[in-house]
């Protein structure tokens, strides 16, 4: 490692949490310390760059006083006239995918001389409208480069794409792979899909082959295998990647560690900040300095001294000999002693950490046989001597009763990862509740609850349906240049858009057993809406030429179940041509209806009554569905009949009258009521006889019961 021409130097760190406990008096600094001690590093140590893990940024939408201090320490640290001694000579567009789509330091109007490569985590991830994420402020003032971000849609599994970052220093050839944070159950079923999950290699030119690059990767996910479909197994990953960068999990196991049959080691760098009080965070904080020549590489872990000093211990009360389960004072006395030993311990100066600082201190106490204490009214005693007097003490249960009640873990995880909680809800109410998702995607919903809950996005639900309705615009206006779709039938066919999309959702996730019974719900649920779209209510007879031109084209393939039976009113018109209504004078305009059709259809099946039997009623109902079938009505002799309807009824009376009291009349309806018994019968012997069409996929078709 001796040749500095040919050896890149990395400083790596994950994990800042950057406005963590940002409103609280004594640890509201904690977070830029460490940050601004990482860069220090980065300087004196003269590294060609520093990789981050994600979770750079606490929350989400960071405040102003979070973002203004990041921008300081980034400007202090990054912007300076030393020179980068690395090359990138991958394509920078792809990598980088901004407005400007380069790297930092090529830009002539900024003098960067630290380059940052930061991938986001699961806490400042991207959302939103415009899928941006707190990471994109920073890259567009140029003072990071943002790689690793993946579009990865709304629908189905989905498939990405990782390209590296070639970087290249003398002969040392580095690709640099970079993987956001995606959920986790999504991302296992993505490596667990054949091709969802391509890793791009670099093309072999100037006499190098694939094998000269030193491959690294660089993701935020879960890795504690509590759950295997919540976790990342490391034998998902290729085994042509030499070294990996592992950002989301605080425990710091900075050494490299090798995994058994894929060939690559795995640094765990940890939180630079204590987030969650438990015994993991409690470990020695460090970032790892590594040096990379040619196919080899020297990890070196520095330790932080900026960190809070943080001390965590165990008791069971049960197994100490002065403790008495009847005298809360000795229980008192005793947890006292172990809390003032903890603060003499950590105010001892060390070489490590120079300035004393208020230390953090957790007591995890088994109370198995005793009872609780208020952890409030514990610490008072200690405020102004620890960082943390209102939450010193946590109580648990033994580990039988917990396995016995089912709560194993829950204190650790809950503090850890709160985030991760109930993140399957709609899918589980969807399978569980037998419901019928017709208009949205489950996932499209199921990721805008997630939003919503967890990244405080109040346009999450409104980008998801702007998203969907937006995709059923374009299919309309594809269709339309095949179709001439009637201004009569565009809330149809939206509706049958908007199913077809959540059949084609419903189907990409097939492979996964949970969603089975959802997506049978969903194959029923647009079959039954499209049946019951067709109760739209016509009342003017102008309307109905063009209504019946359109019928054939727009509409063909409906099923004959969905339509409710003419109502008794109808009937009386189609044998006499006169309506009981009167003069059956109607508004000249489609009443608008929505998507949600199963009330109209209750209501106009309730008061449908059933059709006689007869003869006469099987020539009328031939001769409905004659109308439909002909795409010239002015030639046919129903049409012809229809006009000569008029002079015999007086004034328009039996054209274009509705149902009793208003209500609604399937288009069957309507044509028997342009029929008159009287015309029927004139015209019975000029026309042949034709066997009678099937009322299965027309909208004139009457249901025989």
């Amino acid at each position: 490692m001796g040749d500095e021409s040919n050896t890149l130097r990395v400083l790596v760190a994950t994990d800042c949490h950057l406005g963590y406990m940002e409103k609280d008096e004594i640890r509201r600094f904690d977070s830029f310390e460490a940050f601004e001690e990482i860069c220090s590093l980065a300087e004196q140590n003269k590294v060609d760059f520093v990789l981050l893990g994600g979770d750079l940024f606490h929350e989400n939408k960071p405040s102003r006083s979070t973002l203004v201090k990041t921008i300081e320490i980034l400007r202090r640290y990054c912007l300076n006239d030393q020179p980068v001694k690395f090359q990138v000579v991958s394509d920078q567009t792809i990598n980088f995918p901004n407005r400007f789509g380069q790297v930092n330091y090529e830009d002539p109007n900024f003098n960067v001389g630290l380059p940052v490569f930061t991938i986001h985590g699961n806490h400042d991830d991207p959302a939103g409208v415009d899928n941006l994420s707190a990471i994109d402020i920073l890259s567009a003032c140029n003072l990071v480069n943002y790689f690793g971000k993946m579009d990865l849609g709304g629908s189905g599994v989905g498939e990405i794409a990782v390209y590296p970052v070639l970087v290249k220093k003398g002969t040392t050839f580095v690709a640099l792979y970079g993987l956001g944070n995606i959920r986790d159950e999504r991302l296992n079923r993505m490596f667990q899909t054949p091709h969802a999950v391509q890793w791009m290699r670099p093309e072999t030119q100037d006499g190098m082959s694939v094998s000269d690059w030193f491959n690294i990767l660089v993701l935020h996910q879960n890795r504690i295998k509590t759950n295997p479909k919540s976790a990342i197994n490391e034998h998902f990953l290729p085994r042509f990647l030499d070294f990996i960068v592992w950002g989301h999990e605080h425990e710091c196991l900075i050494d490299p560690q090798e995994v058994p049959g894929m060939g690559f080691h795995i640094t765990q760098p940890g939180s630079s900040v204590a987030t969650s009080l438990i015994d993991g965070e409690a470990k020695p904080k460090h970032v790892l300095l590594l040096e990379i020549k040619g196919n080899q590489y020297r990890p070196t872990k520095i330790p932080l001294r900026s960190v809070r000093p943080f001390h965590y211990a165990e008791v069971v009360l049960k197994d100490e000999v002065d403790v008495d389960p009847n005298d809360q004072a000795s229980v008192l006395e005793h947890l006292d002693k172990i809390v003032r030993n903890l603060i003499e311990k950590s105010s001892q100066p060390t070489a490590s950490r120079p300035e004393t600082k208020l230390p953090l201190i957790r007591i995890k106490v088994d109370y198995s046989g005793f009872s609780t204490i208020n952890p409030q009214r514990f610490g008072q005693k200690y405020v102004g001597k620890v960082a943390n007097p209102q939450d010193i003490l946590i109580f648990s249960k033994s580990a039988k009763k917990r396995q016995t009640t089912g709560v194993g873990n829950i204190d650790d995880s809950e503090k850890l990862r709160p985030e991760e909680l109930n993140q399957q809800t709609i899918e589980a109410l969807v399978a569980e509740n037998n419901l019928k998702m017709e208009i949205l995607p489950v996932d499209d919903l199921d990721i805008a609850l997630h939003d919503f809950v967890s990244k405080d996005d109040k346009m999450a639900f409104y980008a998801c349906l702007q998203r969907n309705l937006e995709e059923t615009r374009t299919k309309l206006n594809s269709e339309a240049d095949k179709f001439k779709i009637e201004e009569e039938d565009i809330i149809v066919k939206v509706g049958e858009c908007m199913q077809e999309r959540v059949k084609e959702r419903s189907l990409r996730s097939k492979e996964d057993s949970r969603f089975t019974s959802s997506s049978q719900n969903l194959d029923t649920g647009g079959r039954s809406v499209t049946a019951q779209s067709n109760l739209n209510s016509f009342s003017d007879d102008e309307d109905t030429r063009e209504m019946l031109l359109s019928a054939r084209t727009t509409n063909a393939g409906r099923k004959a179940s969905g339509f409710t039976r003419p109502s008794k009113d109808a009937t009386d018109v189609a044998k006499t041509g006169t309506s009981r209504r009167g003069r059956g004078r109607g508004t000249a305009s489609m009443k608008q209806t929505t998507l949600n059709f199963s009330q109209s259809r209750s209501s106009a099946a309730i008061r449908s009554e059933e059709v006689q039997s007869s003869s006469d009623e099987e020539n009328e109902t031939n001769e409905a569905n004659e109308v439909v079938e002909s795409s010239e009505p002015e030639e046919s002799p129903q049409q012809t009949g229809r006009k000569r309807a008029a002079p015999r009824g007086g004034r328009g009376r039996g054209r274009g009258a509705t149902a009793k009291r208003g209500r609604k009349a399937d288009i069957s309806s309507i044509q028997s009521m342009l029929m008159s018994k009287d015309d029927d019968d004139d015209d019975e012997d000029d026309r042949p006889k034709k066997p009678p069409p099937r009322v299965t996929r027309n909208y004139g078709a009457v249901r025989r019961r």
